[in-house]
């Protein structure tokens, strides 16, 4: 399991644009991955999860994996989330 905290960049948060592609490149791993926000815990891969959450801009949330690529799919996701979806 590899586990590492970010802070969402972009102002809006993971709403609906944002959050697809955060789904869109989870999916590109075969680890399962989670987010992870004030003790609540959702699938990485799942966009009404990850909506369910509420991430706004300046909100820092956990990013989890576990699997053959988990490093790779956390490393992957922390930067998507670091450069704020190009927004």
């Amino acid at each position: 399991m590899y586990v590492k905290d970010v802070e969402v960049q972009n102002k809006v948060g993971l709403h609906a644009r944002p959050a697809t592609f955060f789904i869109q490149k989870a999916n590109e791993y075969k680890a399962s991955i989670w987010v992870e926000k004030e003790e609540r815990r959702v699938n990485a891969k799942s966009l009404l999860g990850v909506l369910s959450l509420g991430i706004v801009g300046g909100t820092s949330i956990k990013i989890i994996a576990d699997g053959s690529d988990e490093q790779e799919a956390v490393d992957g996701l922390v930067k998507l989330v670091e450069s704020g979806f190009s927004e």
